[in-house]
């Protein structure tokens, strides 16, 4: 039997609730399709880091992946981020890889564009 593996989208957090919502939605898919799966905030929201890394401890998951949902990696996903994930590895014996951040994957440029390709046909009509 495979270890349970947590995959957490990760992203700013904000303390307007309006902003939260907007990742949640855009997390759902996500969240809907794969186990053990879930959105979790670097600050100012909840759940945060800590609180899913700390729930998924309890119920016997080690092994973390944590999709960034930036379009860049900034100061807090090359210093901010990791020094959060070194912090939990060595309070709950766990391990937590960190992905690229989802805008350096090539398909979003993708999305992107069949957005933008839509809006267009929208101002057409």
């Amino acid at each position: 039997m495979t270890q349970p593996h947590q995959i957490i989208l990760l992203a700013h957090g904000s303390s307007d609730a309006r902003w939260c919502e907007t990742f949640e939605k855009l997390a759902e898919p996500t969240v809907e399709s794969i186990e053990n799966a879930a959105i979790a905030y670097m600050e100012l929201a909840e759940p945060s880091l800590d609180t899913i890394v700390n729930r998924a401890k309890g119920q016997g998951v080690e092994q973390f992946t944590v999709v960034p949902l930036f379009l860049a990696a900034g100061r807090h996903l090359r210093k901010d981020v990791p020094a959060m994930i070194e912090r939990l590895e060595a309070e709950h014996g766990v391990t937590i890889r960190l992905a690229e951040p989802i805008g350096k994957n090539p398909r979003l440029g993708l999305a992107i564009r069949d957005v933008v390709k839509e809006e267009l046909e929208h101002s057409e009509h």
